[in-house]
């Protein structure tokens, strides 16, 4: 099984380009989805125990916690501590499933591949993109979105340019959906062919 690292900067269409991947058939990975998860489940009693009164009802209360550590590098690299390992262990387990089902590629949706040193995780890197005032547009229609928290967010991830360089397959948003639906079905095309296993 080949598996392949999706990641991509803020508003490059991420998101869109995985439901591309599980709409052809690809199981996929979402590390967000599995954060809002584990925040129900295993991951609450670890993050009350580090931040108190951040969880009600056995769930963590993300505006509280994201209070708590916006800001506060010391305190977010506390929470990545509990969070990071859990997230890689539900990923791993999804891996070991669709290898029992011999899924000939699995995605992982890690959105800090690079950031997160997560390459060597991965057979295969996509990196999702489009062109700058794209991105720029797209993030500052979202709710609350600010120019100052974009630049604050862009600040802290690899630059698009640099993950371009590192990637093997590049998906452009920036065209449209249904290039960007030819570009993803063109890369399970040519990873199915090209077929090796996943380390």
């Amino acid at each position: 099984m080949i598996v392949l690292g999706l990641t991509g900067s803020i508003g490059m269409g991420k998101s869109t380009t995985a439901k591309m991947f599980t709409d052809a058939g690809v199981p996929v990975h979402d590390s967000d989805e599995a954060v809002h998860r584990l925040y129900a489940g295993k991951a609450a009693p670890l993050v009350e125990a580090a931040f108190p009164g951040t969880t009600f009802a056995g769930v963590v209360d993300r505006a509280k916690l994201g209070a708590r550590v916006l800001g506060d590098a010391a305190a977010l690299k506390r929470l990545e501590a509990i969070i990071h390992p859990l997230v890689r262990a539900d990923a791993d387990a999804f891996l070991a499933r669709h290898r029992t089902s011999d899924a000939p590629i699995a995605v992982l949706d890690i959105p800090l591949l690079f950031e997160t040193g997560g390459r060597g995780r991965v057979d295969k890197v996509v990196v999702v993109t489009a062109p700058a005032e794209i991105q720029r547009e797209r993030v500052l229609a979202r709710p609350g979105m600010t120019e100052e928290k974009l630049a604050s967010i862009l600040a802290k991830q690899v630059p698009d340019a640099e993950k371009r360089k590192q990637a093997d397959f590049v998906v452009d948003t920036g065209q449209g959906l249904d290039a960007a639906r030819a570009q993803v079905n063109a890369i399970i095309r040519q990873l199915i062919v090209v077929g090796k296993p996943s380390r």
